[in-house]
C-alpha cells in the first residue's frame, strides 16, 4: 500500500489499541449500556414518521429533529461508557454539544429509509457510520473521531456532509493550531484514564490531526454570510485557544429569517435555541469563528475503501 507517513498514522490507529471485539457493529456492549431512554427516542421517531418528515430535505429535517431535543439536559462525557470497550451509543437522558448534533443527524438519516418501527439499533448503526473513521467501530476507542475538523473531513470523504466553509466567503486558513486536548486532559476521559497505553497512540492521532487543513470564517465576518446558512447546517465553533480547532458545535436553525444556533449548552444546562450565530460568536472572547458542514441526503455514501482513501487525499488528509 503506497501511503505517506501521515496517512499511515490515521489508517493504522485502529490496529494499536488493546484487544477488543474484532468485528464491526453496534453490539459490543449491552444495549442497556449503549442506549439510554429508548422511550424518548421512540416518541420522537414516531412523531417524525407520522408527520412525514422523511419527505423533507435532510437539512431542515435535521433541524426539526434537533428541536425535538430542546430541553434535554446538558450532560458531558456521555460517550465514556466503559473502561475498555468502545461502542456506538446514544443517551436521550443527557446530551453534550457533539452528541446533540450527532443524534439529530442520525435520526434524520434514518427517516430516508422508511420503516414501520425504528429500533435503537437502527440509530446506533447511523451513529457508527458518522462517529468513527471509515464508519466502522470494532470496539476500539481509537477508532472514534475526537476532533470536529477531522470529523468534517472524514464524513465528507464518505459522502455524508459537504464542508461549505470556503464557499460561503470570507474564510481564511487557520495556522499553528495544536489539537492536544485528549492527551493533555486525559484524566477527564475514562478510556484514557483506565488504559494508559492508549495515550501515546492518541498523541500520534493528534499529530495527524494537526496536519489537516482548516479554513474558517472569522467571527467578524460571519454576519455577512448568515443569509447563506441553512436549516440543519452543522456549525463548528472555532476557538482562539490551543487544544483543538473547535470548542463547541451545534446546528443552524432559521427562525424569522435569522440563522440561530441550536445546541446543547453547558451554560444553559440543556439543549436550547440560542441567539443568531454571529451574536453568539461575538458574545465570547474565546470564540474565533466558524466552520460549516452541510448534511447530504443518504444514498450517496462512499463504501469503497479505495474511493474513501482517494477522497481523504483530495481533502488534504
Amino acid at each position: 500500500m503506497n501511503l505517506d507517513r501521515r496517512r499511515f498514522l490515521l489508517l493504522a490507529a485502529a490496529a494499536c489499541a488493546p484487544a477488543a471485539p474484532a468485528f464491526a457493529g453496534v453490539n459490543h456492549l449491552p444495549l442497556t449500556t449503549a442506549f439510554k431512554n429508548v422511550d424518548r427516542y421512540h416518541r420522537i421517531m414516531t412523531k417524525a414518521r407520522a408527520a412525514g418528515w422523511g419527505q423533507i430535505p435532510i437539512g431542515p429535517r435535521t433541524a426539526l429533529l434537533g428541536r425535538e431535543c430542546l430541553g434535554i439536559p446538558y450532560v458531558g462525557y456521555t460517550l465514556e461508557i466503559d473502561d475498555r470497550i468502545e461502542c456506538p451509543s446514544a443517551n436521550f437522558n443527557g446530551l453534550d454539544c457533539w452528541t446533540f448534533f450527532e443524534v439529530a443527524l442520525g435520526m434524520a438519516r434514518l427517516l430516508e429509509r422508511p420503516k414501520a418501527v425504528y429500533t435503537p439499533e437502527d440509530l446506533l448503526k447511523e451513529i457508527q457510520w458518522t462517529r468513527y473513521r471509515a464508519g466502522v467501530c470494532t470496539g476500539n476507542y481509537l477508532e472514534r473521531i475526537h476532533y470536529l475538523n477531522e470529523w468534517f473531513i472524514d464524513n465528507e470523504a464518505r459522502g455524508n456532509v459537504k464542508d461549505i466553509t470556503r464557499a460561503l466567503g470570507g474564510a481564511v486558513p487557520l495556522r499553528g493550531r495544536e489539537s492536544k486536548e485528549m492527551t493533555v486532559l486525559w484524566k477527564g476521559y475514562r478510556y484514557l484514564r483506565k488504559n494508559p497505553d492508549l495515550r501515546p497512540q492518541m498523541a500520534r492521532i493528534e499529530a495527524k490531526v494537526n496536519t489537516l487543513p482548516v479554513w474558517y470564517i472569522p467571527k467578524g465576518s460571519v454576519a455577512k454570510i448568515e443569509s447563506k446558512l441553512a436549516d440543519g447546517d452543522i456549525a463548528g465553533i472555532v476557538t482562539n485557544y490551543q487544544g483543538g480547532v473547535c470548542s463547541h458545535v451545534g446546528l443552524i436553525t432559521r427562525v424569522n429569517g435569522q440563522a440561530r444556533l441550536m445546541h446543547a449548552s453547558k451554560n444553559h444546562k440543556q439543549v436550547v435555541l440560542d441567539q443568531t450565530i454571529s451574536s453568539y460568536l461575538n458574545a465570547f472572547k474565546s470564540h474565533a469563528g466558524l466552520i460549516i458542514a452541510r448534511p447530504l441526503a443518504t444514498g450517496r455514501e462512499v463504501t469503497s475503501r479505495a474511493t474513501y482513501e482517494a477522497n481523504l487525499r483530495a481533502l488534504g488528509a
